[in-house]
């Protein structure tokens, strides 16, 4: 299995992404990915996921699982431990696709 470090070093470079805003499909918010420590691998296969699919549907979060490597199975053991796993895994468990809003700095 692929290591999660080195799935981040494939995807593209997301420092220009202040935050990721997710919303469930009555509009309300699902959470909020920061560009700050502790969240610069989630705010990667978020931007990812949103730039591939436009929204994280189904298959989405599939792919996003995939990409969290070791953290998934990890995820499953432990829930409330990764909560951007989790949010995935309900996903699969819902049927209920997320809407992505990308805020990018202004510099």
């Amino acid at each position: 299995m692929q290591k999660f470090s080195d799935v981040l070093l494939t995807l593209d470079d997301a420092s220009h992404v202040q935050r990721i805003e997710l919303y469930n499909q009555d509009g309300s918010s699902a959470g909020v990915i920061e560009n700050k420590p502790g969240s610069l691998g989630s705010l990667k296969v978020y931007n990812h996921l949103a730039r591939m699919y436009g929204e994280i549907s189904m298959d989405a979060a599939v792919e996003g699982l995939s990409l969290y490597a070791e953290h998934t199975e990890d995820a499953e053991n432990c829930p409330g431990k990764h909560p951007n796993v989790d949010r995935l895994l309900n996903i699969l468990e819902d049927e209920q696709p997320l809407a992505v809003k990308v805020i990018e700095s202004d510099a």
